[in-house]
């Protein structure tokens, strides 16, 4: 007999239907993976209005500059809020400390981290963290779970280098993930990366929603058409074309400075074709992984939850627009942010008007 005792324990095993996927299982209290969007959203009571989810690509801590293994406290408040995807257009976001991706965490190979879950007591759902770093049952998702207005915590080392993922892995996980809990957390190797002049950081996922792209008003989250893999928007970051100017405004460079961009596919069901339109990437690390790099990469596939670490020559001023190269997206969906590299130009390497 398959009693509730047994159930339980299965249960807190990660054991058992939806909640076996990526080792989740649910705090006590959550409502079944069976249960719809629709139902959780009816319930759920009225979510803070914020300016924005997405994340400033600027804001990327700086980089290893210690020898030896070292302790860090890292923590994330899982904040359910209502924002704008575009303009006119607003969605509930779930999310780690309120942006899209969630903050990027830095350590060496080697490194201890004591790392805290706290799911603010506004939300309506339970939340974890399921680390691709983390040796461990779900990458620790079944010892981070969480219910609304409680903590939890873990500590695991960081053993191997690369650029990974980290995402919410509760029952529904993909509606989690989609609509925005995922992150990157790098782990560099004991001698650190080489120096670059800017460093930026994105992430990539796709949107369901109930209403066509751009029809004003608010759009509830569409369960049906995840399951068909028929995304409304495909985003950077949370928003439609975030990095442009009549938005949040482009990322910046100057002439002579190496780029390095570190990209976060949180999916959750599309790869990216991660391409710089006027650039290429320089060295590319593929999937996040951080040995020997491809050379001048034009289009780098990153899968649903991978990574991709990719870096640029900026010899001439110009707009690198970075975009998904299965174009509709960018064209139809939403996907594209810019980078602004200002300075002198060089008619030998680019020369606009060469009749002049």
């Amino acid at each position: 007999m398959f009693d509730t005792t047994r159930r339980r324990v299965l249960q807190s095993l990660g054991i058992g239907g939806t909640a076996a996927v990526a080792g989740c299982s649910a705090p006590a209290g959550e409502s079944p993976a069976t249960e719809t969007v629709e139902e959780n959203q009816a319930s759920q009571p009225q979510r803070e209005d914020v300016e924005r989810v997405a994340a400033d690509p600027a804001d990327v801590p700086d980089p290893v500059d210690w020898s030896s293994p070292k302790h860090h406290e890292v923590e994330f408040t899982a904040k359910e809020v209502t924002a704008e995807i575009e303009s006119g257009v607003t969605f509930d976001f779930m999310t780690f400390d309120g942006r899209i991706p969630g903050p990027m965490v830095r350590v060496r190979r080697g490194d201890t981290i004591s790392f805290t879950l706290h799911n603010d007591d506004g939300n309506s759902m339970p939340h974890n963290v399921d680390f691709h770093a983390v040796y461990g049952t779900g990458g620790g998702a079944p010892a981070t779970n969480v219910s609304p207005g409680e903590s939890n915590d873990v500590d695991f080392t960081a053993m191997y280098p690369g650029a990974y993922i980290y995402h919410c892995a509760v029952p529904n996980l993909d509606y989690h993930i989609s609509s925005g809990m995922f992150g990157m957390i790098l782990v560099e190797p004991e001698d650190g990366l080489p120096e670059v002049d800017r460093e930026f950081y994105l992430g990539q996922h796709e949107l369901y929603t109930d209403k066509p792209v751009g029809e004003e008003g608010h759009h509830g989250f569409d369960m049906q058409a995840m399951a068909d893999e028929d995304a409304t928007y495909v985003l950077f970051n949370g928003a439609k074309y975030p990095f442009v100017p009549d938005r949040y405004g482009r990322m910046q460079a100057e002439t002579g400075e190496s780029v390095r961009v570190y990209m976060v596919m949180g999916g959750p069901n599309y790869s990216s074709n991660f391409h710089p339109i006027g650039n290429v990437w320089t060295t590319a690390h593929r999937d996040g992984a951080l040995g020997t790099p491809e050379e001048y990469v034009q289009t780098m596939k990153v899968p649903p939850g991978s990574c991709m670490i990719g870096e640029m020559d900026t010899p001439v001023p110009e707009t690198i627009k970075l975009v998904d190269h299965a174009l509709s997206r960018v064209a139809r969906k939403g996907l594209l942010a810019e980078i602004e590299v200002s300075g002198e130009p060089d008619d030998d390497i680019f020369d606009p008007d060469p009749g002049e």
